[in-house]
């Protein structure tokens, strides 16, 4: 099968991004968000986007992942780790 794309897009929130995703990633009408590891332990994307360092919360809704990361995290090495997690596990 092949890999979804996604395309990065920065938000208003400089430590918040939108990752748009060829495919739905939550049914219509619903939503997830996680806000740490143990709350992601049963979605695989949302659990492999925890693990990543400098990830702080994954909101998912429709077609698109918004991926809340720490302060010191810099977005020019976090951006590609999220695509490919993305890509990985959808």
């Amino acid at each position: 099968m092949a890999k979804p794309n996604v395309d990065f897009q920065p938000t208003p929130n400089p430590n918040a991004g939108k990752f748009v995703v060829s495919q739905q990633v939550a049914p219509v009408g619903t939503s997830r968000s996680y806000y740490d590891a143990d709350e992601a332990k049963d979605d695989p994307v949302a659990r492999a986007l925890m693990r990543l360092v400098g990830v702080r919360s994954v909101f998912m809704v429709d077609d698109f992942i918004t991926v809340t990361k720490t302060p010191v995290a810099d977005w020019d090495d976090l951006i590609p780790k999220v695509e490919d997690a993305i890509q990985e596990y959808l």
